[in-house]
């Protein structure tokens, strides 16, 4: 269904053609019709429904009901001419194509699969091509997480016999652990039928690229979430999920067969080629997530020291062993005992041991407020948190230091310094500026954007998302009132830390947006040195011409509708300087020229609002 409030209007049509044919004697049903004729049609339970003709056949009529989108053979005295009073009401249903399931519409399982997702059901709809049948992507927003009917569909329609089922009990051997998550989660890919067939495929597409001249048709021009597309990575092509499109040039991706989650260029991305398409959709994901099993309750959560001695230990190693305790199958994970080589099958030499045993858990309170992340013991040292190994354990401790030592290298002092860009270009009083405002808590205090210096911004987020994705997660000795990067929601901001919490968060201001945020401290990096270039871009400003000691809320909220989000026009009052850009000040005239014919001066707009509050108080 489109269409401005298309319910209500359809069920006032629909109410007053009963009214009409129903009680209208004079109004008798058609003799004759012609294909593409439109009619109003008694279908069941009464009701009168607009269609249009398809094709006759004796005393029957094929119609397409053109509000809903369905055809049926109904009889000849069932159809009347369609009163013109009733086509003002545009037609409520349109055809629209799924994107990503092209190729395979006439695959008769793929369609019994969108018809019991979607049929019935009210869906967010994202239009990617305006077109006569437009390409779209489905989301169900009923739950708590919006659900991708486009992938949900692709994924339904997997080959099942490719799927890996654990079993309880049962031992894996030549498994490769593919991704290691930062709480300790665990993706592996165990031998099976699928991989072996993925493999196979993914060989062909190898030679297909390397024989035949690319052309722009292999390029992704088309982003969307949930589109299946590939990405050469470590000499090899293997299968994404685009997870989020930031912008024409960056989104994020899952590599499907391995469970890493990555930003790349649009440009690095490339189609599955057509005849490997259908093939290469019915292969099941080969990423397997999982846990290690029965890990001490007092643990909770992973320390960096942990994470990282486990990706030392295993990282795609690709002759792990693993046996499984239990297959978690609404959470979809797999408890396991993982094994290196030379371990297995000895239970006390199980990774989940070694991790339990090793001094990776010690100050986990305060891990991230230090620069040096939690040592491990000298093998001399013995004290109650310590337990006193043999030979293993002074192999492990030897292993573990080594990863310690290279958790807290640092980039050379040359990558990252403390330099700050210059303070934005402001216009001088009694000049105007176009604007942007980011943030509007009430006329006493906003932030302004220079509008002119957007797109700068927006390539900066852009190779910020990129950078980072790839670079080393690193440990930082945060300070207050530094500048650093940080990864708010899925995006990467330059950001000035306000303060630290005791539960591992971080208090931040985004010193391009003027938000303030809680972040955990994992997520604050340092600030590289091409990132200091562009001037921050948030100018905290006061709106000029009004005065009110205290900002009702009432106040603030018909302010932030009228000025939050949109490009204005500033004409500049005051501008106040500071050492700090990000305590920099001005105090502006906003105007809303958005209109054709009458510009809006903000001041005046909510001084009359002030007057008229007054009145009412």
């Amino acid at each position: 269904y489109v269409g401005k409030d298309y319910s209500a209007a359809q069920e006032l049509m629909e109410d007053e053609m009963k009214e009409y044919y129903s009680k209208n004697s004079k109004v008798t049903p058609v003799q004759t019709v012609q294909v593409g004729q439109l009619l109003a049609v008694n279908a069941e339970e009464d009701a009168w429904l607009r269609a249009q003709v398809i094709s006759t056949e004796e005393g029957k009529i094929k119609v397409c009901y053109v509000d809903y989108g369905f055809s049926e053979n109904v009889e000849k005295s069932k159809a009347y001419r369609l009163n013109p009073k009733f086509c003002s009401l545009s037609f409520q249903a349109t055809k629209c194509k799924l994107a990503g399931l092209e190729v395979l519409s006439d695959d008769p399982d793929l369609v019994k699969v969108v018809e019991s997702l979607t049929c019935g059901k009210i869906f967010a709809v994202e239009i990617l091509e305006k077109t006569d049948i437009p390409l779209v992507v489905l989301y169900d927003t009923s739950g708590e997480d919006d659900i991708n009917i486009n992938a949900t569909c692709l994924k339904a329609i997997c080959d099942k016999s490719l799927e890996v089922h654990l079993q309880v009990d049962a031992m894996y051997t030549n498994v490769r652990v593919t991704n290691i998550c930062s709480d300790g989660t665990l993706y592996c890919q165990v031998p099976c039928k699928g991989l072996n067939k993925l493999n196979d495929l993914l060989h062909k597409i190898e030679e297909y690229f390397h024989c035949k001249h690319m052309t722009s048709e292999a390029f992704v021009s088309l982003p969307f979430c949930g589109k299946v597309c590939l990405f050469h990575c470590k000499g090899k092509w293997l299968r994404v999920e685009i997870t989020n499109v930031h912008s024409s040039r960056a989104l994020d991706v899952q590599f499907l067969d391995a469970g890493t989650v990555t930003s790349v260029k649009v440009s690095e991305l490339r189609e599955i080629p057509p005849r490997f398409l259908q093939e290469m959709i019915s292969v099941p994901p080969q990423a397997i997530k999982c846990c290690l099993a029965d890990l001490p309750q007092s643990i909770g959560m992973w320390t960096p020291d942990a994470v990282l001695w486990l990706r030392d230990s295993v990282l795609n190693c690709s002759d792990c062993s693993i046996k499984v305790t239990k297959v978690d199958e609404t959470r979809g994970i797999a408890h396991i005992y993982l094994f290196t080589p030379k371990n297995f099958p000895d239970p006390h030499r199980s990774i989940n041991r070694q991790i339990t045993n090793a001094d990776l858990w010690k100050h986990q309170k305060d891990v991230f407020l230090s620069a040096i992340s939690s040592g491990a013991s000298s093998p001399n040292t013995k004290s109650a948190n310590t337990p006193i190994l043999g030979n293993p354990g002074e192999n492990f401790r030897k292993s573990l230091t080594d990863v310690l030592k290279k958790s807290v290298v640092s980039h050379p002092s040359s990558f990252f310094t403390k330099e700050l860009p210059p303070p934005v270009h402001l216009s001088k009083p009694g000049e105007h500026m176009d604007v942007y405002v980011p943030v509007a808590c009430h006329p006493g205090y906003f932030v302004i954007q220079p509008w002119q210096e957007i797109h700068k911004l927006e390539v900066l987020m852009e190779e910020m998302i990129l950078y980072y994705s790839v670079s080393e997660e690193r440990h930082v000795a945060v300070e207050k009132d530094q500048v650093y990067a940080a990864k708010v929601e899925n995006k990467w901001h330059r950001v000035l830390l306000k303060g630290i919490l005791t539960n591992g968060l971080v208090s931040v201001y985004e010193l391009d947006y003027g938000k303030h945020e809680l972040v955990s401290m994992r997520k604050v990096q340092p600030l590289a040195d091409m990132f200091r270039k562009l001037p921050f871009q948030a100018v905290t400003a006061q709106l000029a011409g009004v005065k009110c000691n205290q900002w009702s809320e009432e106040a603030s909220m018909v302010f932030r509708n009228h000025v939050e989000k949109r490009p204005l026009v500033a004409l500049v009052q005051t501008v106040m300087e500071n050492t700090n850009p990000w305590d920099r000040k001005v105090v502006v005239y906003l105007v809303d020229t958005s209109l054709p014919d009458t510009d809006i001066w903000i001041h005046d707009f909510m001084s009359e609002y002030l007057v008229e509050l007054s009145k009412v108080n």
